[in-house]
């Protein structure tokens, strides 16, 4: 419908709308964005819950589910939560209520689950009509004040309803438990931290409110997780997390040694990383076992009870345990690493990511908030208490004719008002007054009360009036509370220094060594043969297949695959499938596409080096070293549109001192090595330069040995007028000598 034609008759005008589309969805999907970071990824930096842990904490205590009540069906908190407060799946707020019930999770659990609520292994929780639930004594610490105008209070999603902004939150939670969550643009990643650990600092810094973050570190060590764990994050490290909000966490299983005797012994691992699923693990560990990628670990078994006991048999009594397990740390997830990202919602509901002294300064701000406003909402309570003794004592003092008054007049009320002036609430007390209230005790009873609120305001007058008296309030109520947290207080997760061993020389040593023969099909298929294969005719392919790179190996070497997108691929040569049948694609052991082939394959060296170019005519020397890399991604070291040379720098007689490139063009430039340079990764520097075409080939020689070409047929023809065709590097060249190959290149390829 054109946007000038009148909308059809009995429609609704004014809600149509005129406006660009791209404005619609950016305003749209902005909209989306706050509500997701506000409402459900993030943390609020005062409480440190998300609205959905909020309101099943609110709404279990509206259910006066305390720590001293029945459990109740976690069906029934479920649908208390989603009718009154969070109108989102059962599931998701069943899965909340769960984790803050899960002691593996949560470092300080908010909820005490009766059933099944899931263990460490990974298995889930049993359905909500199965389990029950109540809140725990910290739950009651972060609500503790919330029915004295400690918080603001918003109206529900239906507005039939309030529900709290924030929790009071009567220790650190955002730290002492942790959280995670993914938003729009952003993400939340925070560690559990020991909640006693956490109330010193903040005791530190109420005393010294410019304190750094090394200072704090004296007391906040480090993440403290539910399932222990062994902290290997080196101080400074830890630090620069502190100190900017960001970085990560690497934390170990903790393991112990087990001899049995006659000079064996195995592995007991008591702890394992935080949030690893101990299934996943063991299951992880076999599989290792079963594709020999841990030669070193020989059985894997779980003999978990209630406690964590995983046992790992070494493959030798010669191997040694910290080599076995360093091994096994790179290898599983015995070793893993926590990202830390202090993304949070401060009071004002901003995003932004804080450092350590920013988090318990607003926890402390906090906490002097809500401590003002219940000295407030106590202070109202206490007046209008006070108010009504004042009208009861004049009564007292008065009594014969109060008594009159109520037995003789009309209207007893508007005469005891007028009379004493009184107000209607000191009227109404006295006239609610029970006639056994009236002795001689009752009075002295009223007076003493009477004196006790006196003193009580002016307390909280004072109190109200004297920051530093409010300050010290705060750290004596947090005192209380780690004095209730108890045993909670007690670190779990230990620290230590990973211990510098060479696992891979270790796992060498293992590998039995044998000659074989890498045999690489231009489809690319890869085996290994025993030995040395001597008649490369005999060896049989898939049709239409046929042999690409033959490769004496043995089965200790490194092999290197340098791919033509530039990128070096390392697989060690015991890895190799046998050559029984046509080997295994190479692609599914690394990732390499399809369109991307093969430049050159061979053993890795110590201390050799290369001679890398490209297709454009950049190239420069490499050392092997900074080729390998065992990551199936590969190592991207040649930068260009596409690689081509690889050629060893080495020879029998030492390394080459010479470098003849040949373009398309026909014309060849000879120029001495040293005039590369030397780099990890890079493009390179111009070799020769070209009006069209690019590189063709190259050759590496010494000077002294003369430089040669070999024929199609195989046969190798001396070359010794090469001084002719010398230059300097990146200049044009000049034709190839008669004789040279049609092909253009100096050996077949």
């Amino acid at each position: 419908m054109p946007l000038d034609t009148p909308p059809p008759e009995g429609s609704e005008p004014d809600r149509i709308i005129d406006e660009p589309l791209s404005e619609a969805l950016s305003r749209r999907y902005l909209a989306y964005a706050l509500s997701v970071i506000t409402d459900r990824a993030l943390p609020d930096v005062r409480d440190g819950l998300k609205p959905v842990q909020r309101r099943v904490l609110y709404a279990m205590r509206e259910m006066r589910l305390n720590p001293e009540a029945t459990a109740r069906k976690c069906a029934k908190v479920v649908g208390e939560v989603m009718g009154g407060y969070h109108p989102h799946g059962d599931q998701a707020i069943y899965d909340t209520l769960v984790r803050m019930a899960q002691d593996f999770a949560q470092r300080i659990p908010l909820v005490d689950g009766q059933g099944n609520f899931g263990n460490i292994d990974g298995d889930n929780a049993a359905a909500m009509r199965y389990t029950e639930a109540k809140l725990t004594a910290a739950a009651t610490l972060l609500l503790d004040g919330i029915d004295e105008d400690a918080v603001d209070f918003k109206p529900t999603y239906d507005g039939s309803d309030d529900e709290p902004v924030v929790l009071p939150a009567g220790f650190p939670n955002l730290l002492a438990n942790g959280t995670t969550g993914i938003a729009v643009g952003m993400a939340t990643s925070i560690p559990p931290h020991n909640a006693g650990e956490l109330i010193d600092a903040c005791l530190h810094l109420l005393d010294q409110r410019e304190a750094t973050t090394a200072e704090l570190m004296a007391h906040v060590k480090g993440p403290d997780f539910p399932t222990g764990g062994v902290i290997v994050e080196p101080e400074k490290s830890l630090h620069d997390i502190y100190e900017t909000g960001r970085g990560g966490v690497r934390v170990r299983a903790k393991w112990d040694k087990e001899d049995l005797g006659k000079g064996t012994y195995q592995i007991v691992i008591t702890e394992i990383p935080y949030q690893v699923k101990k299934a996943d693990l063991v299951e992880g560990l076999a599989e290792l076992i079963e594709l020999k990628k841990a030669p070193l670990l020989g059985d894997v078994r779980d003999e978990s009870a209630e406690d964590v006991r995983l046992v790992l048999e070494p493959k030798s009594r010669n191997v040694e345990p910290e080599v076995l397990m360093e091994s096994l740390f790179k290898l599983s997830d015995l070793e893993t690493r926590f990202s830390v990202n202090l993304n949070v919602l401060d009071a004002r509901g901003t995003p932004g990511v804080m450092n350590l002294k920013q988090v318990l300064t607003a926890f402390l701000d906090h906490r002097r908030d809500v401590l003002v406003r219940r000295a407030r909402h106590r202070l109202e309570k206490i007046e209008a208490r006070l108010h009504i003794l004042d009208g009861l004592m004049i009564a007292y003092l008065n009594l014969d004719e109060v008594i009159r008054i109520v037995r003789f007049e009309e209207h007893p009320k508007d005469k005891l008002i007028e009379t004493f002036a009184l107000s209607e609430i000191q009227a109404d007390a006295i006239l609610n007054t029970r006639l056994r209230q009236l002795a001689r005790l009752e009075e002295m009873e009223i007076r003493r009360e009477h004196a006790e609120l006196s003193e009580e305001r002016d307390g909280i007058n004072a109190m109200l009036a004297s920051d530093k008296a409010q300050w010290k309030l705060v750290g004596q109520g947090l005192k209380d509370v780690k004095t209730q947290l108890g045993d909670l207080n007690r670190r779990r997760s230990i620290f230590a220094e990973a211990p510098q061993v060479d696992a891979e020389a270790a796992i060498e040593a293992m590998i039995v060594r044998e000659p074989i023969t890498v045999i690489l099909s231009e489809r690319g298929w890869i085996r290994a043969a025993k030995g040395r294969v001597e008649d490369p005719s005999e060896l049989k392919f898939k049709e239409g297949d046929k042999l690409g790179f033959l490769v004496p190996a043995e089965t200790t070497d490194k092999l290197l695959i340098f791919a033509s997108d530039g990128r070096f691929f390392t697989i060690g040569c015991d890895k190799l499938p046998s050559a029984r049948g046509h080997g295994e694609p190479l692609r599914l052991m690394i990732d390499l596409d399809d369109k991307v082939g093969i430049v050159d394959v061979f053993v890795h060296r110590p201390g050799a080096k290369r001679i890398l170019a490209s297709k454009e005519g950049y190239g420069f020397i490499l050392p092997e070293e900074e080729a390998i890399a065992f990551r199936r991604a590969g190592k991207q070291v040649l930068n260009g549109k596409q690689a081509l040379i690889c050629l060893p720098l080495g020879g029998p007689n030492g390394e080459a001192d010479q470098l003849a490139v040949v373009g398309d063009n026909g014309k060849i430039l000879i120029f001495p090595v040293a005039e590369l340079p030397e780099m990890p990764r890079g493009k390179g520097v111009k070799l020769q330069s070209y009006r069209e075409g690019g590189l063709k080939d190259a050759l590496a020689f010494k000077a002294d040995d003369g430089a040669a070409w070999t024929t199609a047929d195989g046969r190798t023809r001396q070359w010794p007028e090469w001084r002719e065709w010398a230059g300097r590097r990146a200049a044009a060249g000049k034709l190839a000598p008669k004789g040279f190959p049609a092909t253009k290149r100096f050996r077949p390829k």
